[in-house]
């Protein structure tokens, strides 16, 4: 599973243009944890995953999946200089959407 999430994490953050020290930065954690966890060798807390699919605008069950699935929300945000300020912006807006594509489901029946 670690090799799995660790593979989704690369993917979703090269999709996104993000730099391992940039995502490293967003979760307050070392450049060589996001190394380890891309290459299935540690694993993120439950909480670290929630903020990632967040920044990436999918869900968690999306991040630990076969196959990685870029939601209409991912865009590439190639600016090198985003702050960890930023990236939480853009997280909270992610995070917004989801919930209302999440409500407008629940209202489908």
């Amino acid at each position: 599973m670690a090799n799995i999430i660790g593979n989704n994490i690369k993917i979703l953050r090269d999709n996104m243009g993000f730099s391992q020290s940039t995502i490293a930065r967003f979760l307050n954690v070392d450049q060589s944890l996001i190394s380890k966890v891309e290459k299935g060798e540690r694993s993120l807390s439950t909480d670290m995953l929630e903020k990632l699919a967040c920044l990436f605008g999918i869900s968690i069950d999306a991040i630990e999946s076969n196959t990685i699935e870029t939601s209409s929300l991912s865009f590439a945000f190639r600016a090198s200089d985003l702050s960890a300020e930023d990236l939480e912006a853009i997280s909270a807006i992610n995070r917004i959407a989801l919930n209302s594509e999440y409500m407008a489901e629940l209202l489908k029946g």
